[in-house]
Formats: structure tokens, C-alpha cells, sequence
């Protein structure tokens, strides 16, 4: 017996359903049946036991999905306490800046099997208009939006401020050897981003960082495009 349960990861969580595989799951190194670093979107909640998880941008869903799949399984084994309660927020503004967004609709596979709490804005917006009013603290922080050096820079400056104590925030698309040797495997557009990898050069001193990269040269196993890991020292 495997921990996990292969069946559920092909109908729900790389796949959706009979409409096909999750958009730019590719990124994260899965395919119809291995979830690649999206084993990491689960057991760092997992872990953390965290209350409040947020991801930043998501052009298909598949990093949320993982997220609510944790919570959910909290939440049933009442891991936050009794009558106690995890969340999960998904921010984009479905611009279509660094890929189109197919989840937006409320019919949509994503929102209607896993329900996160959809913030339609920017990350700038959102971070003073909704979570800083709100006084909502962070346990794990996941940062895809826009892919700019300035942009990911913009987005840990913003959201470190609301990390609570011993949060994790994860960047993604951080290995800058994948992008040099660009290549999708589902063969979905998509524009080289080199700017979360050139931001975790300049993570400052205080943090934390652990960078997860499974990229080879001439490497014929799917891979991923990077996830680096941060936290705050003590």
C-alpha cells in the first residue's frame, strides 16, 4: 500500500477529471500520476499545521488544489482544535500576465471540487485591501504571480510583513538552469522567467533558504522548474 492515493491524484489533482490535465502542472515536475514538487504543497501545511495558507497566482490551479486537499485533511482530523478551521486563498488577477488563467469561472473544476477563497486582484491590492485590513496572518505563503525580478520582489516584500512565527513561503519557478534550458512537456506556451531566480540571490540575511532543484543538463526525466523554500531565523 502507498500513502498515496493514485487514483485521486489522477481524477483531481493533475488531472480535471475528463477536461484533461491541469494547466502548467508541467512546472512543478507532474504528469497524470506524480505530483512532482506538488508533494511539498501539501506536506508543508501539512507540517506547519497551518491555518492559513495563500498562493500567489495560479495559472491552473494546481498548487491550490493541494493546498485545500492539506486543510481538509486537518480540518477532519481536527488538527487546529476543535470547532477551529483552515482556509486557503488563491490571489490572481487574471490578467493573463505569465499565462491565461482557466480556472476564474465559478463553474470550473478547481472552484467547484475545492473551493479556495478567490481574491480577483492584484497581489499589491490584496495585501492592503484585503489581508492587512482583515489582520490575516500567514502560515504558508506559496509566491507565482508575476515573474518579474520586480514583481517576486515586490510580492516577499509585501507578504513577509504577515508571516506568522515560523511561516514558510515558497517561490516557485526558482532554478535558473531549467530556464536556460527551456523546454514544456505538455507543450503549453510559456515565457522564460528568469526573475524569481535572480530575486533568491538577494534573499536578505534573516531568512532562512532552502532551494529544491531536480534539473539536469540533457535531463530526459520530466523535471521541475525550481521551488525555493525560506523562513525566518530565530
Amino acid at each position: 500500500m502507498s500513502i498515496l492515493n493514485r487514483g485521486w491524484i489522477y481524477d483531481s489533482i493533475t488531472r480535471n477529471q475528463d477536461s484533461g490535465s491541469v494547466s502548467y502542472r508541467w512546472t512543478h515536475g507532474a504528469n497524470d500520476s506524480y505530483l512532482g514538487s506538488g508533494i511539498m504543497y501539501f506536506s508543508i501545511p501539512y507540517f506547519l499545521k497551518a491555518r492559513v495558507c495563500v498562493c500567489l497566482g495560479s495559472g491552473g490551479g494546481y498548487v491550490p488544489r493541494l493546498m485545500v486537499d492539506c486543510v481538509h485533511e486537518l480540518n477532519e482530523t481536527q488538527m487546529y482544535g476543535e470547532g477551529k478551521y483552515g482556509e486557503v486563498y488563491v490571489v490572481d488577477a487574471t490578467n493573463s500576465v505569465n499565462g491565461e488563467v482557466d480556472w476564474a469561472d465559478s463553474d470550473s473544476f478547481l472552484r467547484e471540487k475545492f473551493n479556495p477563497r478567490f481574491i480577483n486582484s492584484t497581489t499589491e491590492d490584496a495585501f492592503y485591501n484585503f489581508f492587512v485590513k482583515r489582520d490575516i496572518k500567514i502560515d504558508y505563503l506559496h509566491i507565482d504571480a508575476d515573474h518579474t525580478y520586480g514583481g517576486v520582489k515586490k510580492d516577499f516584500e509585501l507578504y513577509s510583513t504577515i508571516m506568522n512565527e515560523n511561516g514558510i513561503i515558497s517561490i516557485h519557478d526558482t532554478d535558473k538552469r531549467y530556464w536556460d534550458n527551456f523546454e514544456t512537456y505538455d507543450g503549453e506556451p510559456h515565457d522564460i522567467c528568469y526573475g524569481p531566480s535572480e530575486f533568491v540571490k538577494e534573499i536578505p540575511i534573516e531568512w532562512e533558504v532552502f532551494s529544491l532543484f531536480d534539473h539536469q543538463d540533457k535531463f530526459e526525466k520530466l523535471s521541475s522548474t525550481g521551488l525555493t523554500l525560506l523562513r525566518r531565523s530565530n
